[in-house]
């Protein structure tokens, strides 16, 4: 799109327009917006830096990105309904990754749940989950051992939170952790609506060998209200067909293993 570059002089038309490309592209590039708009490069990037502290979007390398954040504490039942398709094949992808006698930590959330439904053919698992719907679930496969410890329940994810969960959590440990999150960042890492999900999330990290998110690519570049972890804890990320080629490289340049569902 060809701009008036006399326009383009104004810092608030310049900052309005790369808003507007944001809304309809997602991102934008440095190099692109100095040709367009007829300013150098460095003006550019004091625009999206000055935007990125109103966090009205994310820097990235070479350019920007949209933000959108995850501030809602959604009801579960509401979350089953999101992508749910993408969140069945997520699921099914990340039952290939577990063993027969391995010791796993499930996460709380609609995606892990998925994953719960496709544990039938594993001999000998002990699985270690927060989550009352997934405990539940579980319970009437014989050859799966089931452990859940103590909190207090949200109602909001059926899920067991506070510090007896934490505890609990502190006494084990396990092959590998399958979470869910609400929000994933290259920058700001994993995130979650709730403060405790957020804390126990931390504990199940720092007993297990392998951290394995499950999140389809809707949870790309937001960020919600509790931090988690760093994005270079991850091992592995099973996700959808949606996560875009220059993202799944970043990932990949960290060390992350990205598997498309």
């Amino acid at each position: 799109m060809n701009y008036d570059k006399q326009k383009m002089k104004s810092t608030v038309r310049r900052r309005t327009v790369i808003l507007e490309k944001l809304e309809t592209d997602n991102q934008v590039n440095v190099s692109q917006l100095s040709e367009e708009f007829g300013v150098s490069e460095v003006t550019v990037r004091n625009d999206l830096a000055q935007l990125e502290l109103k966090n009205l979007l994310i820097r990235a390398r070479g350019g920007a990105i949209k933000i959108s954040r995850v501030g809602m504490d959604h009801q579960l039942s509401e979350k089953n309904k999101i992508n749910i398709k993408e969140k069945r094949k997520i699921g099914k992808a990340a039952a290939q990754l577990v063993s027969n006698n391995d010791t796993i930590i499930i996460d709380s959330g609609s995606t892990t749940a998925e994953l719960a439904h496709n544990l039938e053919n594993i001999t000998n698992l002990n699985v270690i989950t927060n989550a009352l719907n997934i405990a539940s679930q579980l319970s009437s496969q014989k050859s799966i051992n089931v452990i859940v410890p103590g909190g207090f329940l949200r109602p909001e994810s059926l899920s067991l939170v506070g510090a007896p969960a934490e505890n609990t959590f502190q006494n084990y440990y396990c092959d590998k952790l399958f979470l869910g999150v609400d929000g994933l960042d290259i920058e700001h890492g994993l995130s979650t609506p709730n403060i405790e999900e957020a804390h126990l999330n931390q504990k199940m990290i720092n007993i297990s060998k392998q951290v394995i998110l499950l999140a389809d690519s809707s949870k790309f570049s937001k960020r919600s209200l509790a931090f988690i972890c760093p994005i270079n804890k991850v091992d592995i990320l099973v996700t959808d067909s949606g996560i875009t080629k220059e993202f799944k490289k970043q990932l990949e340049n960290i060390g992350i293993t990205v598997l498309i569902a």
